[in-house]
Formats: structure tokens, C-alpha cells, sequence
């Protein structure tokens, strides 16, 4: 049995690869057209190729169950083409057998995507998103440029960060500050600001203090800035959830509780990287419970087309039904789940029906 293992997994995990290969190769492909109209004299063509370069494990990891899916339905497409599979259930293989064969392979893609995903994919997205920002504003990120970065409130301050270096220097953080009665009381923009520990030291700072009907211009070398942001936190915050970790997620959510804000983005996010692996696992029975049944005797481009369109509407089901959980009041990790226990009772209906 070990080498009928061997011989499936051989197929199977070839052709995840080769798909993988595929997919992600034409995602940077069309990735780098999309950068072309934003070259300019400060970001070139090698910067832009650097910054593709960059965000690709975070491809790779987004497309790791989609892969998984249309590589098992074509590794395992070819050997019921050749009838090899019929060749081994009539030599009493059992179908949970081939079942357990093609999990064995997927168990380490599962491995490989949590790694990725938790100490992989946060850096080299923080590294593309920073490095581009800082190369496209010529190393020198200003007040202007605010269509750049994200939001956050802390207490009575919103503040607006343009971007972080892994080395956790902040490029452009613009503050607004608020009195009791939440009136604008003052505003300031720093170019750069390095953690110092207790808070943060702010570099070539510009304020105005808005005093009754006049203001007041101050610009200072440096400030001291004492906040709750830490590096970790402030790169946290410039990154889609989707591109952080496992425990940054967790950390960053209960550090919006505090704040009492919602953290709601950010435990759909947590949730769907949690049950990943339960999505891969999905998705791979749905392809063998196709092979089994109706996609046995088809040509291969019809099992590729059936493998992108199942990919397809698993992602969206898990797009539309994480967010909608959330406003309707529901608990983030339901949204998440529904499209995951639907694909495992399909895969489960069509294998009983296969026999």
C-alpha cells in the first residue's frame, strides 16, 4: 500500500505544483502590467518588479485552495483517465484509502501555508507596501500624499500613517487631536518618528494649534510622542487584515476592544486563516468526490473548468458570508464556517452516491 500511496501522492502533489506554477505566475504577470502606468523617474521598472517580487507569498497563500482544489482534480483526473483508478479499487483499494493517499500531500501544503501565512506573508507585504510608498514619494513621504495609508483613533487623537519600515521607522503620520467637547484643537504631521520604548520620537514635525478664530504654526526638529502604538501595532495597522498574521490578528483585535472599536474586520480575517486548513481539506474532497463521480470520464479542460468555478464560488460564498455576519450581528466565525461544512457535506453526499 505504501507505494500506491507513493504513486498517488506523486501525481497528486505534482499537479498542485504545476498549478501553483500557473496561477501565481500569471497573478505577478498581471500584476507588473498594472504597476507600468505608475513608473516614474523615482519608481522605475526594477522597483516595480522588486515590489511584485515582494507580494508574492501573499499570492501564493491566497491561492494555496484554490490550487489545491484544480491540482487534485487533475492529478487525480489523470489516473482515472488512464482507469488506473478502477485498476486499484478492483485490486481492493478502498475509496478511503485514495482518500486518505491524496489528504497525506495536502497535510503538507497545509503545513507550508501556515508558515507562509504567519511568518511569511506579513513582512514581505509590510516590505512591498513601505518600499513602494517610500520609492514613489521619492524617500520623502508628505502631508499630501493621504490617499496612501490608513486611519486609526486613540482615545481623542485620529491619527493617519502613511507606512512603516520593517526596521519600524514610520514615514508620514499625520494627527489630529480633539478636546472634551471634541473640537479640533490641534493638528501636526511628522515626516519620520522612531519608537524609542516608552513612545515615539518624532521627526521634522509641523503644528497648528487652533486657538478660538486664529491658529498658531509651530515647527519643531523633534517631539516626543507618548502612545500605546508600538511598531508591531502601527504595521498592524497599515496592512489589510488579510496579510497579517494569525497572532497579530488576535493581538491587534484585542487591542481595538480596548479602544473600543471594531474589531470586526480583523476576526473574519482571524477566522479564515484559523480554518484555512479546514477549507484546503474541504475543497480536496469536493475534487476526489468529482473524480468518483460526476467528472470521471471527462476531458481535462472540463475538470479544470469545474475546479475554477467551485474555487470560485467557495471564495466568494467566504467573501460575502464573513462581512455579512458581522452586520447582521453574528458571530464572525459563523460566516466563515457555513462554506466550509457545505463543501464537506457535498463532497460526502457524492462520494456515498459514487459508491
Amino acid at each position: 500500500m505504501n507505494r500506491i500511496d507513493r504513486y498517488i501522492t506523486r501525481h497528486v502533489l505534482g499537479a498542485i505544483f504545476i498549478v501553483m506554477l500557473v496561477i501565481v505566475g500569471l497573478d505577478l504577470l498581471f500584476t507588473l502590467v498594472d504597476q507600468l502606468p505608475d513608473l516614474t523617474p523615482n519608481y522605475q521598472f526594477n522597483d516595480a518588479l522588486y515590489y511584485v517580487v515582494m507580494t508574492g507569498p501573499r499570492r501564493l497563500y491566497e491561492h494555496i485552495p484554490l490550487c489545491s482544489l484544480i491540482g487534485c482534480l487533475l492529478g487525480l483526473g489523470t489516473l482515472a483517465t488512464s482507469s488506473e483508478l478502477t485498476v486499484m479499487r478492483a485490486a481492493g483499494v478502498s475509496t478511503f484509502r485514495i482518500i486518505t493517499a491524496v489528504m497525506k500531500p495536502v497535510l503538507v501544503i497545509i503545513i507550508g501555508a501556515l508558515l507562509l501565512g504567519e511568518y511569511v506573508v506579513p513582512k514581505s507585504e509590510q516590505e512591498a507596501q513601505s518600499y513602494r510608498t517610500i520609492t514613489i514619494a521619492g524617500g520623502r513621504v508628505g502631508a499630501t500624499s493621504l490617499g496612501q495609508g490608513l486611519w486609526h483613533r486613540e482615545g481623542r487623537t485620529f491619527l493617519h500613517v502613511e507606512t512603516i519600515s520593517l526596521e519600524g521607522e514610520v514615514h508620514g503620520i499625520t494627527r489630529y487631536q480633539f478636546d472634551e467637547n471634541w473640537s479640533l484643537s490641534r493638528s501636526s504631521f511628522a515626516r519620520t518618528g522612531t519608537f524609542t520604548g516608552d513612545g515615539w520620537l518624532l521627526h521634522n514635525v509641523v503644528e497648528t494649534q487652533f486657538l478660538g478664530d486664529s491658529t498658531k504654526v509651530e515647527q519643531r526638529a523633534t517631539e516626543e510622542w507618548i502612545s500605546g502604538m508600538t511598531p508591531s501595532l502601527l504595521s498592524t495597522l497599515i496592512m489589510e487584515p488579510s496579510n497579517l498574521s494569525i497572532t497579530g490578528l488576535h493581538t491587534y483585535s484585542n487591542y481595538l476592544g480596548e479602544q473600543e472599536l471594531s474589531a470586526a474586520d480583523y476576526e473574519v480575517a482571524f477566522w479564515s486563516k484559523v480554518l484555512q486548513p479546514l477549507s484546503i481539506m474541504g475543497l480536496v474532497l469536493i475534487a476526489v468526490s468529482f473524480i468518483f463521480g460526476p467528472l470521471r470520464s471527462v476531458t481535462v479542460g472540463q475538470r479544470l473548468i469545474a475546479g475554477v468555478i467551485v474555487g470560485l464560488v467557495f471564495k466568494l460564498m467566504q467573501d460575502l458570508l464573513g462581512p455579512a455576519s458581522t452586520v447582521y450581528g453574528l458571530a464572525p466565525i459563523l460566516g466563515v464556517t457555513v462554506p466550509i461544512v457545505l463543501s464537506f457535506l457535498i463532497g460526502w453526499r457524492l462520494l456515498r452516491r459514487a459508491g
